[in-house]
Order: C-alpha cells, then structure tokens, then sequence
C-alpha cells in the first residue's frame, strides 16, 4: 500500500521543497498540496464540516499549489509530486498545459494532476466559472489538456473551452501527460466521470466496503467506453491521521478492495511545521510496509 501526504501550504507551514523532502526521507509515496484562490467576504455557500458553516481562513491563505511542487521537485528525486486537488475549471487551459509540462519535466515525469470542480459557488464565480456547468468545464479542461500534452499542433471546440491550432510546449515527461485523477466524492456522479475521463479516482473518506462496491462499477463503465478499466488508479483522502489508525487490518481490507493509494491530511501544517505534521505519519507508513 502506498502512503501520501496531503498539506494544506500556508506562510506558516515552512518551505514546501523542505517539506516534500521530509516526507520522501520518511518512505511516503507521493506529497500532495491544496489549493483554493481566495474567499469572498460574502458568501452563502455553508461549509459542511464547520459547525458554524463558515469556510475555514486557511482557504483565503493557501500558497499557488503548482509553485510549492515547483519548489518540492528540486529537493526531491523519487516522491510523487501531486495537485490535492487543483480546481481546473478555475483555471486558463492552455496556460495550466504548459505550468504542468514544466514541472513534470523539472521532476522527471513525477506530477500527478489530482483535480475537481469545487463545491464553493462564490469562488467558482470569483473566477470566471459559470458553477451549474463546471463539471462540464472540468471534462473539457481534462480532454484539452491531453490535446495539448500530446499534440504538436493542437486544438479544442467543446462548448465552453475553444481554442485554434497552436504550438506549446514543453511537452510531458510522462507518455500522454500526467496521471489525471478525479477528486469527486460523491459516487452517484463520479464513478461515471472517472469511467469516462479520468486516469483515476482519489475521493475523501470512503470506506472499504464503499471502495469494493464502487471500484468494479466503475470499471465496468469504463470498458464499455472503450477504455482500460486496470489502467485505473484508486486512492482515498483520510482526512487526518492517529498514530494508531489505521490498523494493520483496515489497511489489507482496503487493498483487498483495489484501493493502492492512502493519502491522509495533515490540517496542523496550516498553523504549524509541515515537517513536524508530517513526521506523525511515519508509524502508518511503517504498518503500511508490511502488508
């Protein structure tokens, strides 16, 4: 099983190239950063997991995720370098092609692009993004960039993202681009995007049983659009860590259940040393080597 960490980058939270290369030295398989733009002062979109519905001040405060792995890729030469998640549709296409070619280049094919279309209206429209069609922004976003990774003379016509015939580069490392993985959460809409666009699915706490439930559903939908359902990746968000969770046996039954990736939270970073949040996930990534 593999272990990434997720950090929530702010002007507290250290360098990220130190921090990246902290969690390479403690054997953790990928370092994932946040990203939100900005929070408008007024807004009436209630944030779920606050009990007072307000978005947390973090969000206003996060560092540009794609400078932070600018940063991470050269203090690093093994770890995955991730997007937890990037809210492409918020996004310029062409101009994410080429910050995203540039860093898989700089870290020798090392990005995964985890993205989603976001669940807070206010900032969506802050920055352009009609929010009723951002899931059909997102699946156009995901399609050009692949155009643009790929091609060398590439072009796009969907219904909101259009572009002529250009030249960009640079290209990818990595043969097609970076690994694009759906952070969607909730299965009765996202198990037919991943089928459909995705290189995988990373979504935030769902359990085993969910994970054996959902995983050969999805795979099925992908082979009927003609795709390769075990080119698939599945990971899951936890979004925070104890030393003693998870168990030895909590990890096995997600792997039994197809899942390859854990990746936990570390919400302290945001206030305090990443290098210190990170280091508490060395005892998971011990167990995790065992089974």
């Amino acid at each position: 099983m593999k272990i990434g960490v997720s950090v929530p980058l702010t002007e507290k939270s250290g360098n990220p190239g130190e921090i990246a290369r902290e969690a390479e030295n403690l054997g953790l398989e990928s370092f994932w950063v946040v990203e939100h733009m900005a929070v408008p002062i007024g807004y009436k979109t209630v944030y779920p997991r606050s009990r007072d519905g307000k978005v947390p001040d973090m969000y206003a405060r996060l560092i540009d995720p794609f400078v932070a792995l600018a940063i991470a890729a050269q203090t690093t030469s093994r770890i995955k370098l991730g997007t937890g998640i990037c809210l492409l549709p918020q996004h310029n296409v062409i101009e994410m092609a080429k910050i995203t070619a540039s860093i898989d280049l700089y870290s020798n094919g090392r990005l995964i692009l985890g993205v989603g279309a976001g669940w807070f209206a206010e900032e969506a429209e802050l920055m352009g993004v009609d929010f009723k069609r951002r899931w059909q922004h997102l699946r156009e976003a995901v399609e050009a960039l692949r155009v643009l990774w790929t091609k060398d003379e590439a072009s796009y016509s969907g219904e909101i993202i259009k572009f002529p015939a250009i030249r960009l580069g640079p290209k990818p490392v990595q043969k097609g681009g970076p690994r694009v993985i759906l952070g969607a959460h909730d299965p009765r809409y996202a198990l037919k995007r991943v089928a459909r666009y995705a290189d995988g699915w990373m979504p935030g706490g769902l359990s085993p049983a969910k994970a054996r439930e959902c995983i050969p559903e999805i795979r099925k939908m992908a082979k009927e659009h003609g795709r390769d359902p075990e080119a698939l990746e599945f990971s899951v968000f936890l979004a925070s860590a104890k030393p003693e969770e998870p168990s030895t046996d909590t990890i096995k039954e997600y792997r039994d259940a197809s899942i390859t990736r854990l990746t936990f939270m570390v919400p302290g970073a945001a206030d305090h040393s990443g290098i210190e949040e990170v280091r508490k996930l060395a005892p998971i990534v011990e167990r995790a080597s065992k089974v």
